[in-house]
């Protein structure tokens, strides 16, 4: 018999059958005692293992007879990555073109490495840009906006417009040039014939109250005293806008008041800063725009009989839409025919008006309006002058 092998806990036993003989010689020298009522057990074979663990139970397992594996296949060769691999095939057979991926990397069982693969754009997509701003010593102006504007012209590298016209209109009051401040003098009103006066320069005098329709009575009257008395804080003439305290002779034009601070109140007073109170007040006005309707009361009718009056003049008489640009002149012989109960036809008479056109529906044109005399009667002539026509010219005897 062949011997068996067996391991437990790292020792090895050797059974053999020499060892089975023996122990079966050893039983019969032994003499035999009476049976018990119990049923014997098997015997046991006991053998000491070297580490002194216990006694084991050993019996004879089974031989069992080797497996034999099936015979290797070859290995199959595969072509280095990126490369296509060409199958040589022979005669009368299929031929196959495999394409082989790159194998990715293989990828770390640590918590760390489980991240998705960073972009290869990662860091590169914002940029830092630091600013230094290096301050020379010493005094430094700043250039203005026209030599700004001079350097760029010299450069050529901008588109500029047209610059606009300066407006050369002076403020009666304040002797101020052009429109003001929306929180300041305001716009310019129309006194008379190239007479102007800003908005809160006429409704902060004295003498000039305004209507519920936004007319400004007595500016004239303002004006007149304003001729004769001198600002507290300028020194110039025109100032109308006087302190309410009473017995006060202090008086400012409105835009010096501001710089003075004196204080306004919304009943339309004012205190100069020598009796003004101190601290902030309720009724005190600190904002002075005005978007309603306001304008000058003025009587149109000896306003347009003074222009007649004067004979040459150098400036243009507007009255909304309507131009004047000539009176025109009647002789003796054609005052008969030349009028009617409610206007007269002067021969030479002209102005323009800007209206809506007859072509188009939300367009605006200019028609000019002239008297002519034929067969010793007027003629009433209206031009009609639109972009991109030809003029048309309406003839009648009668203005209608």
């Amino acid at each position: 018999m062949k011997d068996i092998v067996f391991c437990s806990n790292n020792c090895f036993v050797l059974y053999s059958a020499a060892v089975q003989a023996k122990n079966s010689e050893n039983k019969e020298s032994v003499p035999t005692l009476p049976q018990s009522p119990m049923k014997e057990r098997p015997p046991k074979a006991f053998h000491h293992y070297s580490n002194n663990i216990s006694t084991l139970d050993v019996h004879c397992l089974p031989q069992l007879q080797e497996k034999v594996s099936p015979p290797s296949s070859p290995p199959i060769m595969f072509p280095p990555a990126f490369e296509a691999a060409k199958v040589e095939a022979k005669p009368d057979e299929l031929k196959v073109t495999v394409k082989l991926k790159p194998r990715l990397k293989a990828i770390h069982s640590s918590l760390e490495d489980c991240r998705p693969p960073s972009k290869k754009w990662k860091g590169m997509k914002w940029k830092k840009w630091s600013i230094q701003i290096v301050i020379p010593k010493g005094s430094f102006k700043p250039p203005c906006e026209e030599e700004i504007d001079e350097f760029l012209k010299k450069l050529g590298t901008t588109l500029k417009p047209d610059p606009v016209p300066k407006d050369y209109r002076k403020c009666c009051f304040c002797h101020e040039e052009g429109d003001g401040l929306t929180d300041g003098p305001a716009r310019l009103l129309n006194l008379d014939l190239d007479l102007w006066v800003h908005l809160n320069c006429a409704l902060w005098s004295t003498e000039v109250y305004e209507t519920q329709a936004g007319a400004l009575i007595n500016v004239e009257l303002a004006l007149r005293r304003g001729l004769q008395m001198k600002c507290m804080f300028c020194h110039k003439m025109g100032a109308t806008s006087g302190c309410h305290r009473l017995r006060c002779t202090n008086i400012y034009h409105f835009t010096c008041a501001i710089k003075a601070q004196c204080m306004f109140f919304k009943d339309k007073t004012m205190l100069c800063p020598m009796h003004k109170p101190k601290g902030a007040h309720e009724q005190e006005l600190s904002y002075f725009a005005v978007f309603r309707r306001v304008y000058v009361q003025r009587d149109e009718v000896r306003q347009i009989a003074s222009i007649v009056q004067r004979g040459e003049r150098d400036h243009t008489f507007r009255v909304g839409s309507l131009i004047f640009h000539a009176v025109g002149q009647l002789l003796p012989q054609q005052m008969q025919a030349f009028h009617s109960s409610k206007a007269l036809f002067p021969v030479g008479y002209e102005a323009s008006r800007l209206y809506w056109s007859m072509r188009y529906a939300n367009r605006r044109c200019r028609y000019l309006c002239s008297i002519e005399e034929k067969d010793g009667l007027p003629l009433f002539v209206i031009k009609v002058v639109e972009q991109g026509h030809e003029d048309l010219v309406l003839t009648d005897t009668t203005p209608k």
